[in-house]
């Protein structure tokens, strides 16, 4: 299934009728392989399984009139993996969302048109939980299907079904959010059954709603009869965050955090031990004003709008960068390197290479220790600084033209690098034997033309970098700064490059990184794109040493604060968790929930943290 909840899938051929009262059937009878859809017309939980191995299914399925069904797996990130740490397939049921508006004719409808209008689009895009009462019903009917012992049901061959979970609307005296329930296995044979409650409060300031570490050892000890528990602490901080700039709020999804796990935890609340171990979580969007490299941000969606215009036919040329028209800055660049070769200025005009660092540095100066301007720009990578100004294609079209009547003249002689494929570099390069090729600067061309010399131009840019801080070598940089595909793959990579770069500059101005750790993260990175498309919303995970951002936590609340409370080994574990969260725990349950999060109290200072209160418990059923 995918990550997002989506609306129901009904699998049938007409409209089903209203199931009877539930009972074992429901999963009994699904728990037989192969099973077929029921009469109705929902396909049935161990049908899903079955396909499930071979294809996650995209939708949730219909599995009672009120109950919708979703499976679980893969890289899908699940919605309980903060009290369950199992890695296999599961099941979530929860309420089932349908279209409240009715038509009055809708009797008279056609079974296609009412199949139709029950897969529109929901307006609520989140999942909708059960009652408390519903799911422990389903829990149960989920027990009798996987119980060997239930030889009444008749079920031919027991297939060991997927762990189930079922949101739960938090309407009972515990506000239970969560139930859950896990097959415990010996081989093939069903042994019995490990049952999970997980329940929230909040959110509060006051700590004295807090648990008792010592307390809650107690209870494990009493409810689970053994004499010795392990602890293991989870802490989760907050390193940077959106922050304001001139009474506004970026709206940036870009954040760096921490989580760190560690053994043996003392108290409630305590701070991880510098020995513990520490994974950085790095989830950065492009185009922060506030970033160092944020001028070559703007650098690079003049590009991508050149890569539209040329995909598309219809370019939006954005806000010039420069006071001077492009044209004019193009007509001064050309009279200069003019006067150059009549034999003026032999020296060279040093106040000019200045000007040119200086208008293509796109860099703060707090940045130019680890990526500074490169001193090396060719003719075209020169004129890309003074283009990107362009406003208008009338306007590209004057620059290009003075640049060709000026190579065809012979009246400048510019070096270029090498290695460029570029059809200005081409020209340039024939312009050296005194003759040009005709070029029409009509329709695309001119478009192409300036989209070409700035992919050069960043490319080159953003290998400097990476090579300059021996980050990566040329060979593992090829595949970024390839020619051998078309320029809109190269503007895709070029992209996936400024991403890199942005998670680097952050990295060090931010966290004060050395190479150290930014070059294991590079290689993170850059084998992440290797293989997958542009995506800001990745998070990069990097082991790290808790010693190393400690100045940046040790004073600062958790935003995540957990103990895990364990005994016994293997499929006779048992766990008791706690924890504490600044976001709620799960979400399907927010403020608007009735009856939950409402008993919210500060004690104190209103700038205390405020916490959601989250306990998870586990037990055990064998089957005899």
């Amino acid at each position: 299934m995918s990550c997002r909840n989506l609306p129901a899938a009904f699998c049938r051929t007409g409209r089903p009728a209203p199931d009877p009262s539930p009972g074992p059937s429901s999963f009994a009878h699904t728990a037989t392989r192969g099973a077929e859809p029921s009469p109705s017309g929902r396909l049935r939980p161990s049908r899903i399984y079955e396909e499930g191995r071979e294809s996650i299914p995209e939708h949730p399925y219909l599995f009672e009139t009120d109950v919708e069904i979703c499976l679980i797996g893969g890289s899908c990130k699940s919605p309980i993996e903060r009290f369950w740490n199992g890695n296999t397939m599961i099941y979530i049921l929860q309420k089932a969302q349908h279209n409240e508006e009715s038509d009055p004719m809708e009797e008279s409808k056609t079974d296609d048109a009412i199949y139709a209008s029950e897969l529109l689009p929901k307006e609520s895009s989140g999942p909708v939980a059960l009652s408390v009462g519903r799911a422990k019903q389903l829990i149960s009917l989920y027990t009798m299907a996987q119980n060997p012992n239930m030889t009444h049901l008749k079920i031919s061959e027991l297939v060991v079904l997927p762990p189930l979970w079922i949101r739960c609307d938090g309407s009972d005296p515990e506000h239970t959010c969560w139930l859950g329930a896990e097959p415990l296995k010996a081989g093939n044979k069903i042994t019995g059954i490990n049952f999970y409650m997980v329940t929230c409060d909040g959110p509060t300031a006051d700590k004295t709603c807090f648990a008792n570490l010592e307390e809650l050892k107690m209870a494990h000890k009493m409810e689970h009869r053994s004499s010795l528990v392990m602890t293991k602490g989870f802490a989760q901080y907050e390193l940077i965050r959106a922050a304001a700039i001139e009474d506004t709020i970026v709206e940036s999804e870009s954040n760096i955090y921490v989580d760190i796990m560690w053994n043996t935890v003392d108290k409630i609340l305590e701070t991880p031990p510098l020995i513990s171990a520490a994974t950085l979580n790095i989830a950065l969007e492009s185009g922060d004003p506030r970033s160092p490299v944020y001028q070559l941000y703007r650098e690079l969606q003049f590009l991508l709008a050149l890569a539209e215009g040329l995909k598309t036919g219809v370019t939006e040329w954005p806000e010039p960068l420069e006071s001077e028209s492009a044209a004019e800055l193009v007509r001064e660049f050309l009279t200069d390197l003019k006067k150059k070769l009549d034999g003026y200025c032999i020296s060279g005009n040093s106040n000019e290479t200045e000007k040119i660092k200086c208008d293509t540095a796109a860099v703060d100066s707090s940045i130019k220790s680890i990526f500074s301007e490169r001193g090396d720009l060719d003719f075209a990578e020169q004129l890309w600084c003074k283009m990107r100004s362009v406003s208008s294609y009338q306007e590209l079209t004057e620059c290009f033209t003075l640049i060709i009547k000026s190579l065809e003249r012979g009246e400048i002689q510019p070096w270029i690098h090498q290695g460029s494929s570029s059809l200005l570099s081409k020209l340039i390069q024939q312009s050296y034997h005194g003759k040009i090729e005709v070029v029409s600067l009509s329709g695309i061309t001119p478009i192409q033309m300036l989209l070409e010399i700035g992919l050069d131009k960043m490319k080159k840019d953003y290998v400097s970098f990476f090579i300059g801080q021996e980050l990566a070598t040329l060979t593992y940089l090829d595949y970024f700064i390839s020619t051998s595909v078309d320029l809109q793959e190269q503007v895709h990579r070029v992209q996936k490059l400024h991403h890199m770069l942005e998670i680097m500059v952050s990295c060090t101005v931010l966290l004060q990184f050395k190479h150290e750790n930014l070059f294991p993260l590079t290689q993170i990175c850059m084998k992440y794109y290797k293989e997958n498309p542009l995506n800001e919303k990745q998070v990069f995970q990097l082991p790290i040493r808790p010693a190393l951002v400690k100045k940046f936590y040790q004073n600062d609340h958790p935003e995540v604060w957990k103990v895990d409370i364990s005994s016994g080994h293997g499929q006779k574990e048992v766990k008791t968790t706690w924890q504490v969260s600044t976001n709620p725990p799960v979400e399907h349950m927010t403020s608007n929930n009735t009856g939950l999060f409402s008993d919210s109290t500060v004690n104190g200072s209103s700038d205390e943290r405020m916490y959601f209160i989250t306990m998870a418990k586990c037990s055990q059923v064998h089957f005899i």
